[in-house]
């Protein structure tokens, strides 16, 4: 065989296998990967109707073989005999989602016709039989005190970190009857498998969210990237988040991931900053905002979403958002904007910066909104150099929940780490002229920055420049 023939023979034999694609690796999965769906209903979560004092919704997973949607429902007694009177409610069929959980039908029922105030309990139905009886209570139809909680992005470090920010909200402040996610409620990336994450995100919480209804915005890790025929990338909304909400349908005609809430004298109006920045809806969304508000007869009108009109993180504020949306709510007087997106925390009362905010308060000024940034989960940014100055109270590398109380005229917002230490606090009185804010006299911690690379505990600063 010849020298030649022979270094042909390498080089023909060889070329394939250097052709071969270099494999991408694995999604990260959960430890112990536990989130197949089972025989019993799991992630239960619900949702106000639009009117919470007569409606409430539910969604849930189960099993491929569990394909009819159906619930039962009674008022609350206090013996063991909720079946007795309890009436069954059905809905469509289940909606098939695969995973690498494998296989899964989600459902969604609505509860209509219900009567205000009073506690009703329900149970789903799995292929193996009944859920557990999970109880909730309507709104009153008049306004009335109450508690809700406000988080910020949960997102990343959901079960590891988030998950422990969440219980210690709920274990240490009893009577909250809505909870609103300012979006990021998972990453959806390729950092972890979506079903897992998701799964996640149930877990965190636990039976939380199926007794205490639930108001998410959607987030730009709602979103998905997509590929369009003609080559173009862009946004489309996930399959997780429509199967996990079962959500009012009273927003911008044609975007359900909008709409708004009335609960007992506030009015929650929720947005979705992706789609109208991303996808062309802020024209619409705009003009539904603003009639929105104009129809409110609450006495308090809180907005929820996610990019913030003004950032404590990004160098630039959020453009679009801040053309758009804060003059109407300077027109219509909003008195809460709650948001996310900059894993950091900022509460600004003045663009024109903390001093100025803080004399126009002792001048007697009136508030005008109140713009709240926050992080639950794990991933944190650092502050941008206009937060030095401009908000009234910033934090990084912090996680963090907020507790607001609702009572006639009064507004008490109050921000906890997840140590529960209280770390801002402000009130908000509303008068024959608009609000007055004023700050706690609460003892509250010292402030949380990183200095260098040492961070506000004395570890790591694990705050990334954005």
């Amino acid at each position: 065989m010849s020298r030649l023939f022979l270094t042909m023979l390498l080089m023909a034999s060889a070329a394939p296998l250097s052709a071969q694609p270099t494999a991408s690796p694995p999604v990260p999965r959960s430890a112990g990967t536990p989130y197949a769906a089972r025989t019993l209903p799991d992630r239960i979560m619900l949702t106000p109707a639009a009117d919470p004092s007569r409606g409430m919704a539910v969604a849930w997973r189960t099993d491929a073989a569990q394909i009819a949607s159906e619930a039962q429902i009674a008022i609350s007694v206090d013996g063991p005999t909720l079946e007795e009177k309890a009436r069954t409610v059905t809905g469509p069929a289940g909606t098939a989602k695969d995973s690498a959980n494998g296989p899964a039908l989600y459902h969604q029922i609505r509860f209509d016709n219900l009567t205000p105030d009073t506690v009703y309990a329900y149970r789903l139905k799995g292929s193996a039989g009944w859920s557990e009886w999970l109880q909730f209570r309507t709104a009153a139809d008049e306004a009335r005190p109450f508690r809700f909680l406000y988080l910020g992005d949960i997102q990343n470090g959901i079960l590891t970190y988030a998950s422990r920010v969440i219980r210690q909200a709920f274990h240490a402040n009893g009577g909250i009857e809505l909870v609103a996610h300012a979006g990021d409620l998972a990453a959806q990336r390729d950092d972890l498998d979506h079903d897992d994450e998701w799964g996640e995100f149930n877990q965190a919480a636990g039976y939380n969210w199926s007794i205490v209804p639930q108001l998410p915005a959607t987030g730009n890790h709602e979103y998905v990237d997509v590929v369009k025929p003609d080559g173009s990338e862009s946004r489309q909304l996930g399959p997780y988040f429509p199967l996990q909400f079962a959500l009012p349908d009273n927003g911008m005609p044609g975007l359900k991931t909008t709409y708004y809430v009335d609960y007992q004298g506030v009015r929650f109006i929720v947005l979705d900053g992706t789609s109208a920045i991303d996808l062309g809806t802020m024209a619409q969304q705009t003009a539904w905002l603003d009639a929105t508000l104009a129809s409110s007869k609450a006495k308090w009108n809180v907005v929820l979403f996610h990019q913030p009109v003004f950032t404590c993180a990004r160098p630039q504020d959020t453009s679009e958002v801040k053309a758009a949306w804060k003059p109407v709510f300077d027109k219509r007087k909003v008195d809460l904007v709650l948001q996310g997106h900059d894993h950091c925390y900022s509460r600004l009362t003045s663009e024109a910066g903390r001093e100025a905010s803080a004399q126009a308060r002792a001048n007697g000024a009136i508030q005008g909104p109140v713009y709240l940034v926050s992080v639950t989960g794990s991933k944190m940014y650092g502050l941008n150099d206009r937060a030095r100055t401009q908000p009234d109270k910033t934090a990084e590398a912090t996680e963090l929940y907020q507790i607001v109380d609702v009572d006639g005229d009064r507004l008490k917002f109050r921000t906890y780490t997840a140590s529960g230490k209280l770390y801002d606090g402000f009130d908000l009185t509303k008068g024959a002229d608009g609000n007055h804010l004023t700050d706690t006299s609460e003892p509250t911690i010292a402030v949380r920055t990183c200095t260098g690379n040492i961070g506000p505990d004395g570890g790591k600063c694990v705050a990334r420049g954005k």
